[in-house]
């Protein structure tokens, strides 16, 4: 069983930073990958980026490309989201989740995929 517990969320104006955290527990194999995802109200949950534990490699969809930062920190099992220049747009529940499975890109940040979720940290940019 894994655990994943999110937190850095918070109220931020536009033009600023916030980095987040995904702390995971339980059983945590070399394999694994953790992604970062959003949810609008009223919009389906969005991924964003994701990363793999033995190699550190990522993937990015274009809308945060550029803007959005992540890595990991193997020692303490945490995966961070570097988040720079925000819009409002960018307002969401940011959720992390780890997957067990190696899928190609175009399944890389698909929803449906992962098997463990966080809780959710809120995300609010507003001046």
């Amino acid at each position: 069983q894994v655990q994943l517990v999110e937190s850095g969320g918070g109220l931020v104006q536009p033009g600023g930073s916030l980095r987040l955290s995904c702390a995971a527990s339980g059983i945590i194999l070399e394999s694994e990958t953790i992604g970062w995802f959003r949810q609008a109200p009223g919009k389906e949950r969005e991924g964003l980026s994701c990363i793999r534990r033995r190699d550190g490699s990522t993937y990015y969809v274009d809308s945060v490309k550029g803007r959005f930062t992540i890595s990991r920190d193997n020692a303490k099992n945490t995966v961070y989201l570097q988040m720079n220049d925000l819009k409002p747009e960018d307002t969401a529940v940011y959720y992390c989740a780890l997957r067990r499975r190696v899928y190609s890109s175009n399944m890389a940040l698909n929803p449906k995929v992962y098997d463990y979720w966080g809780q959710g940290t809120q995300v609010t940019v507003a001046s």
